[in-house]
């Protein structure tokens, strides 16, 4: 084996965990954040050097493509494909822990750009300049779009907040 696959996959093994919670955060569920991680991975595995020598920061450049698929998956999927028959039964799934949660499902109802702001803001502690770089955009564009989720959110978490009894832990 050479050495670079062998570098790959001690970057693998070191960070996959992150990851797969950062897929989890963008996706929403951890069956897609599972497939878009190692979609990821698998294009990255075959540029490794490259990707090393180039971009100088491996794991801002997995984060950033990682939104990227993400955002174009989305797209190719928010248009339904409409079918003549209903299928008769669906086939069991796992139930996802923060289904019913509000600050999971409001997070779940942004954009993928914002979605993917804020998980690299608050989940993942990135600065402003990090996410511009990790998602090939500017400073600017982070800042707006944080400001546009978060205001999303307040508005989404406002009545889960008034039903707990109208007291916000503080």
């Amino acid at each position: 084996m050479s050495g670079d696959l062998v570098d790959f996959e001690e970057f693998v093994t070191a960070n996959l965990p992150g990851l797969m919670r950062y897929g989890h955060a963008l996706t929403g569920n951890p069956h897609d954040a599972a497939d878009l991680v190692q979609t990821v991975l698998e294009k990255i595995g075959s540029r490794w050097t490259h990707v090393q020598r180039k971009t100088g920061d491996p794991m801002a450049y997995i984060r950033r493509s990682m939104a990227n698929a993400h955002i174009s998956r989305w797209r190719r999927t928010k248009r339904e494909n409409l079918v003549a028959d209903i299928p008769d039964a669906r086939p069991y799934e796992h139930a996802d822990p923060f289904e019913h949660e509000p600050l999971w499902q409001a997070l779940r109802a942004l954009p993928p750009r914002q979605r993917a702001v804020v998980v690299l803001r608050y989940y993942e502690g990135l600065s402003e300049a990090e996410i511009a770089a990790s998602l090939g955009v500017s400073q600017g564009t982070v800042k707006s779009q944080a400001s546009k989720a978060l205001a999303s959110l307040r508005v989404k978490l406002k009545p889960a907040v008034e039903g707990s009894g109208g007291r916000e832990a503080g």
